[in-house]
């Protein structure tokens, strides 16, 4: 399965979800993003919606650490960490319906600022899966740069891809962002809307969107994939959803991607 170019999310999407994942489907994306996290995410609608289409979708899902959960958690939080992992992707097999995906992610570091042991056991079990031939790439999400400097450094498997939330006051995380294009790993950003409302309300990016007849989302999102990202998406809207798939058909120069990465809010 190719790498995708963009991603559509879902969270927080519950009783939608399988209506929402088949529309985004219909609409054009080919990339799906779910976790096993009753909390936020409906990883069994998800795979509802992909019966007919799974062969077809880039399908990446997460194991998420106790923390995250509220009481509904999908594994033994008496087990061990490594068969709390194996437990957890075993779900998201039978909830997704299929026998492997293409991308799994631990949903979080256990620690902060850097990795500590629990961590590195989970983060072997998940290289476990990946050697199993189950997950085509394995990775992490809500990570910082001295948590994947030291992953990429002690790993035995080294993480494939990222996702972060990615803020423009933070230099759109510019320096995981680095890490990423150095060891050629996918970075995946979230949130580019709705954590910078001042980038779409930018007097500079709206004269963008009509220079080049879109609108500032589509700007934002063209951006991420020309600063070196997969964004995604999480709309509920079949006409937005629509409207970011244009980010195809148009390309920013270098000044206006320059331009955008400087807005600090």
């Amino acid at each position: 399965m190719a790498n995708p170019s963009f991603i559509y999310g879902t969270a927080w999407k519950k009783d939608a979800t399988t209506a929402l994942v088949r529309t985004a489907i219909s609409a054009g994306f080919k990339a799906i993003d779910t976790a096993n996290q009753p909390r936020h995410y409906s990883e069994a609608l998800v795979g509802d919606a992909l019966a007919a289409d799974r062969d077809s979708i880039f399908l990446q899902t997460k194991f998420t650490p106790f923390g995250g959960h509220d009481h509904r958690i999908p594994y033994d939080p008496q087990a061990d960490l490594a068969t709390q992992v194996s437990q957890s992707f075993e779900s998201s097999l039978r909830n997704l319906k299929t026998d492997r995906v293409d991308s799994y992610l631990l949903h979080g570091p256990y620690s902060h600022p850097g990795l500590g042991p629990e961590d590195w056991t989970v983060w072997g079990a998940i290289e476990a899966i990946y050697k199993s031939g189950k997950a085509g790439m394995i990775g992490i999400s809500n990570v910082n740069a001295l948590q994947l400097a030291s992953l990429i450094q002690n790993a035995k498997v080294k993480p494939m891809a990222v996702q972060n939330r990615s803020f423009a006051n933070r230099r759109c995380d510019r320096d995981v962002r680095k890490i990423c294009i150095e060891n050629g790993m996918m970075y995946q950003g979230f949130s580019l809307l709705t954590a910078n409302p001042y980038v779409l309300q930018h007097p500079q990016v709206i004269a963008i969107a009509r220079r080049l007849g879109t609108g500032t989302p589509q700007v934002v999102f063209r951006f991420a994939m020309q600063a070196g990202m997969v964004p995604l998406t999480g709309t509920t809207s079949i006409e937005h959803m629509k409207q970011d798939l244009t980010v195809y058909n148009f390309e920013l120069t270098a000044g206006d991607v320059k331009l955008i990465e400087s807005i600090e809010g």
